[in-house]
């Protein structure tokens, strides 16, 4: 097909503030996780796609296949709906203490 571009898996983002390797950065409706550390305003390339180990929101019980959004005031992953993107669906349970803080995610990479 001469209009193929890419298969889309990464992509190149603005950063929209301060990233590093690991870290999720959502732009518009875009949720990525950043390939490498970036500033606020430059580019970083983004995983839209795959499976990844994320900050979550202290104290919140995860169950495998809950809805997982990204919370951009905090950033991090979380299960509250309210004004947050919907990004995937957690693989693994996570216990609800304060120390959990990791959750498991698999990105949904659809707008």
């Amino acid at each position: 097909m001469k209009n193929f571009v890419q298969p889309g898996n990464t992509i190149t983002l603005t950063a929209p503030y301060a990233v590093a390797s690991g870290d999720g950065l959502l732009v518009g409706a875009i949720f990525g996780v950043a390939a490498g550390t970036a500033a606020s305003g430059d580019p970083v390339e983004a995983a839209l796609v795959g499976v990844f180990d994320l900050k979550k929101t202290a104290s919140q019980a995860w169950a495998v296949g809950d809805k997982v959004y990204w919370d951009n005031t905090a950033k991090e992953a979380t299960k509250t709906t309210t004004s947050n993107t919907l990004i995937g669906v957690a693989i693994e349970a996570v216990a609800g203490g304060a120390g959990d803080t990791i959750g498991r995610v698999r990105l949904n990479a659809t707008f």
